[in-house]
């Protein structure tokens, strides 16, 4: 796919052919994973040193069809090896803030299939 951004030059990423659509900008969420793939969120940035490029941290869950954060997902994801379960409900707690889950799409990238 790529992606055009008023302020970004043209990016190509690479998305899970059955990701849902990107919704439009404020709409609640759905998974679709574009945010992530074209960069890291800071929350991202700092539990993968990582700041372009897709998020190592992003996650496809085949059985809900739908990206998930490595940071909220319950079953564990590539961050979280190393650490106790009490430390991975610590930090996903917080991660619903740092990557602002729930307060609608953030992502103002346009889509070109």
């Amino acid at each position: 796919m790529r992606l055009r951004s008023p302020v970004k030059p043209i990016q190509f990423i690479a998305i899970h052919p059955e990701a849902p659509q990107k919704p439009v900008m404020g709409a609640r969420c759905n998974g679709c994973g574009v945010c992530c793939l074209a960069e890291p969120c800071p929350a991202g940035r700092l539990f993968t040193l990582r700041w372009t490029g897709a998020c190592r941290l992003l996650m496809w869950d085949a059985a809900s069809h739908r990206y998930l954060c490595g940071l909220l997902a319950a079953q564990g994801g590539r961050a979280n090896r190393w650490r106790p379960a009490w430390l991975d409900r610590w930090i996903a707690k917080r991660a619903r803030r740092w990557i602002a889950a729930g307060a609608g799409c953030d992502s103002d990238a346009e889509i070109d299939t």
